[in-house]
């Protein structure tokens, strides 16, 4: 957890440092880092990516395998 919140301090710090410096902002760096480091972390645990082309040939399969077979019918 105390790495975590390191993580997230040194990034919110970098996000300070590009926007100029500028006082005031500290929650907002605060969460957008936040966000970048979890979704991040999130991301190592669950790597999962498909791209439209993927999807697409997964629902064709898909339709595929879920038709009946006309080639056993039981009269």
């Amino acid at each position: 957890m105390q790495d975590l919140e390191q993580a997230i301090r040194e990034r919110a710090y970098h996000l300070w440092i590009a926007d100029g410096c500028r006082d005031g902002n500290a929650d907002a760096h605060w969460l957008i880092a936040q966000r970048e480091i979890l979704a991040s972390s999130l991301a190592r645990f669950a790597r999962v990516t498909v791209s439209d082309d993927a999807a697409s040939k997964q629902k064709t399969t898909w339709k595929a395998k879920s038709a009946p077979n006309r080639d056993h019918r039981v009269a």
